[in-house]
């Protein structure tokens, strides 16, 4: 007797990013706010990460509502029905319940119910590996649609008088809708992880020891000339690789998007890739903060916003963080 043979899915050759939405914080937080508890200056902030002021969310509202409002704005500019739109995917590490994923929520909020829906937990990667994702669960006929978001409210994790990290940290959200495409929207990713430097950036506590009443809430800590280091050297190779796997150049690029993680990185990057003086580079930390999974999707639209003449071009995109984790990618600018 014949033994079945399962039935495969395909789907589309080619993908590529339709639209970009984007949210952020309802409140502009300048550095002399921040400054008092950490014994501070404005000047010191800008001069270290370049950060002139960052936005945060109102203590009523949340990065599911955020990821929310990102998320409408990606679909109505992209004009697929959100009921056609059947894989979203968060990208985020302040869900502030470790069940049910946030992703399942905005996917009933936005009217993709019952779309597949889960959470992605690679903190300031998170967005690059989610579009990794989409892409192949597109391309593998495992979905037609997806709304891919990055959504964070890290004021929720900061300690007001840790000089490590907690100056940098702003709320956001920023949402894309990835479908089918005529030609290759989407190169293929480079990412990895290197677990034997997760002591370098993460949170000081765990929860159960907070439960327990061990500790106090936790927060973000990190060691900044371990990451700085690690993001400046190691990450530009990443990269480089990333333009490689796309098979183009640094001069091929119309934008480069990295994670808006300090200024100083995005600067050292920008030399050691050699980039021209035609690149556009995305520099929305100075106003935005470092909003972690959601920094590149809020940097994107807001280049887009600046320099409509983008759309069509070729963007390299890079996120890295905690964990440690990368990953990056070239896109078609939609």
């Amino acid at each position: 007797m014949m033994k079945p043979i399962l039935k495969q899915s395909h789907g589309p050759q080619f993908t590529r990013i339709l639209s970009v939405g984007a949210a952020r914080g309802d409140l502009n937080v300048p550095n002399d706010d921040l400054v008092g508890p950490i014994d501070s200056s404005d000047e010191w902030i800008q001069q270290r990460t370049g950060i002139i002021s960052r936005t945060r969310a109102s203590r009523d509202v949340q990065a599911l509502d955020l990821a929310t409002d990102a998320a409408r704005e990606a679909i109505e500019k992209s004009g697929i029905p959100a009921d056609q739109i059947d894989a979203v995917i968060v990208a985020t590490i302040s869900n502030i319940q470790q069940t049910p994923s946030m992703a399942a929520v905005v996917a009933d909020n936005v009217g993709a119910n019952p779309a597949a829906a889960y959470d992605v937990n690679a903190a300031c990667a998170g967005y690059a590996y989610a579009i990794a994702q989409a892409d192949a669960l597109i391309r593998a006929g495992a979905a037609h649609y997806a709304l891919v978001i990055g959504a964070e409210k890290l004021s929720d994790v900061v300690d007001p008088t840790d000089r490590s990290i907690s100056f940098l940290l702003g709320d956001g959200a920023g949402a894309v809708v990835i479908g089918p495409s005529e030609y290759p929207g989407i190169s293929s990713t480079v990412w990895g992880s290197d677990g034997s430097k997760a002591g370098a950036v993460g949170m000081n506590h765990t929860l159960a020891e907070y439960h327990r009443g061990e500790s106090p809430w936790p927060t973000l800590r990190q060691e900044g000339q371990t990451v700085f280091r690690w993001a400046v050297w190691d990450m530009a190779k990443v990269a480089k690789k990333a333009l490689d796997a796309a098979g183009i150049t640094g001069a091929d690029l119309a934008a480069f998007i990295p994670h808006q993680a300090n200024m100083r990185i995005i600067d050292e990057f920008a030399k050691q890739l050699k980039l021209p003086e035609s690149v556009v580079i995305a520099r929305d930390i100075a106003t935005t903060g470092n909003t972690s999974a959601a920094s590149i999707p809020l940097a994107t639209h807001r280049l887009l916003e600046e320099h409509p003449e983008l759309s069509g071009g070729l963007a390299l995109q890079i996120g890295f963080g905690a964990g440690l984790v990368f990953g990056a990618q070239v896109i078609v600018l939609p």
